[in-house]
């Protein structure tokens, strides 16, 4: 259990508000497959992929299509992305970009990806721009190629950085209204390569190119957590931004509250069961909320677990992902 001091925060400040509603999330995240082709060095997939957690799923796409349809119905005005993500290469899901596809053309909000770009080949490339996805966030994490291979293990940056050009001169060619973002995340191996990767995509003509913080997965990572934890000795713990702004449809087909969950110890129900609706206005996330609120986590292991909920960012606090994706769709 961690050493945070423990506080009883004010509704006032953290609580819905602007972007976050308390009628439907104002993110769906898909993670969509389970398996990967990399075993990047600070990511807890190449454990999870030993683990009893870890059976190479694949998201059922009728469940997609459900979530399309609960967008379409109640996300209007509410839900300010759905982000196709995984716990594995979202591209490498067999139905992948019809699934994308299908989101674009109905649910009538913003569509996100992120890949780590390997596999997009000019015959994946372009069936991605034909989709017409709203932006493609591509995690590369390096700036010299002898780096990228020390993180992004089975990775060639040549083939990558190829991939990501090509992408972006087919968008500048076709006028494409697709954003491409590049994402790096700062980590003592590369730490030293920040600016020159971020002075080479923005020349490339990246539409933004991210630098994100090291975290532990929810403490999957046990290195990162206890260097997190040691951090955070004297810190006064806030809630977590997650039980308020998003969730997540799984491989698995569950509803999960945790979008860097590797054990499943953010199950909230069974997709095939139940809508996003019902359990974001239901007793599971209420209680959810109020033991962040209290920092109470005697029924909520999973979270008293995380030295991660120092990473989130609520909206008065500063600069986030999502105040990026607000200013492409205001584009």
């Amino acid at each position: 259990m961690t050493s945070i001091k423990l506080i009883k925060t004010s509704e006032a400040e953290y609580d819905f508000g602007g972007r976050l509603t308390a009628e439907f999330p104002s993110q769906i995240i898909m993670d969509i497959t389970e398996v990967c082709n990399l075993a990047c060095t600070h990511c807890a997939h190449p454990d999870f992929a030993k683990s009893e957690h870890y059976d190479g799923r694949y998201l059922d796409p009728a469940l997609n299509e459900k979530m399309i349809e609960e967008v379409r119905k109640h996300g209007q005005g509410k839900t300010q992305y759905i982000r196709y993500t995984s716990n594995g290469e979202m591209l490498v899901h067999p139905n992948g970009y019809e699934m994308i596809q299908s989101a674009v053309d109905h649910s009538g909000v913003y569509v996100a990806m992120t890949t780590n770009g390997t596999i997009m080949n000019e015959k994946r490339t372009q069936k991605l721009l034909e989709s017409g996805v709203h932006m493609i966030d591509i995690s590369i994490d390096a700036f010299n190629p002898e780096t990228y291979a020390k993180i992004r293990v089975n990775g060639n940056l040549d083939v990558t950085r190829g991939n990501v050009l090509r992408l972006l001169e087919w968008v500048r060619e076709s006028k494409s209204k697709t954003k491409v973002v590049v994402s790096f995340v700062e980590q003592p191996q590369n730490t030293n390569e920040v600016r020159d990767f971020e002075s080479y995509w923005k020349d490339a003509g990246a539409d933004y190119v991210v630098i994100r913080r090291l975290h532990s997965s929810s403490g999957a990572i046990i290195e990162i957590a206890d260097i997190n934890r040691k951090k955070q000795e004297t810190e006064v713990r806030r809630p977590c931004l997650y039980p308020w702004e998003r969730i997540t449809v799984n491989a698995r087909g569950d509803l999960a509250f945790c979008p860097s969950d590797w054990v499943h110890g953010s199950f909230v129900a069974d997709y095939c069961n139940t809508t996003i609706y019902d359990e974001w206005h239901g007793k599971f996330y209420e209680a959810l909320r109020k033991a962040h609120l209290s920092n109470n986590y005697s029924s909520h292991g999973f979270c008293d677990n995380c030295p991660d909920w120092a990473g989130t960012r609520w909206p008065h606090e500063g600069r986030s992902y999502a105040d990026m994706v607000e200013e492409f769709i205001g584009n």
